[in-house]
């Protein structure tokens, strides 16, 4: 059974930093391209960072660029995303992604979500 658990939301002021984890079971994790995904209510959901299988490229949304750092630990199955001078548009639900190709066919998996509240 496939699992992904994030983890690390909560409320924080404007200028504070948390980090979220994800954390994946039931899938070869090194295989997977990992993304951070949120969604404001009443917003589309938007692509936040994205880290490739290996850790060796990274892609940011221009709104976090400079204020957020994905990193990953395959040995630990573990995704990261450190959050520094959050603003209180970064208020949303958070959720890991996690894809990769086989056979030709696309397997995606998402979390449940952590919900990050940036207010004073």
């Amino acid at each position: 059974q496939v699992q992904l658990v994030e983890s690390g939301g909560g409320l924080v002021q404007p200028g504070g930093s948390l980090r979220l984890s994800c954390a994946a079971s039931g899938i070869t994790f090194s295989a997977h391209v990992m993304t951070w995904y949120r969604q404001a209510p009443g917003k589309e959901r938007e692509m936040v960072a994205r880290i490739t299988k290996d850790g060796g490229s990274t892609d940011y949304a221009d709104s976090v660029k400079g204020r957020f750092t994905i990193s990953r630990d395959n040995a630990k199955n573990t995704v990261y995303l450190q959050m520094d001078t959050l603003k209180p548009e970064d208020t949303a639900v958070y959720r890991c992604n996690a894809v990769r190709t086989r056979f030709g066919k696309k397997l995606d998996y998402w979390g449940q979500g952590t919900q990050v509240t940036v207010s004073s």
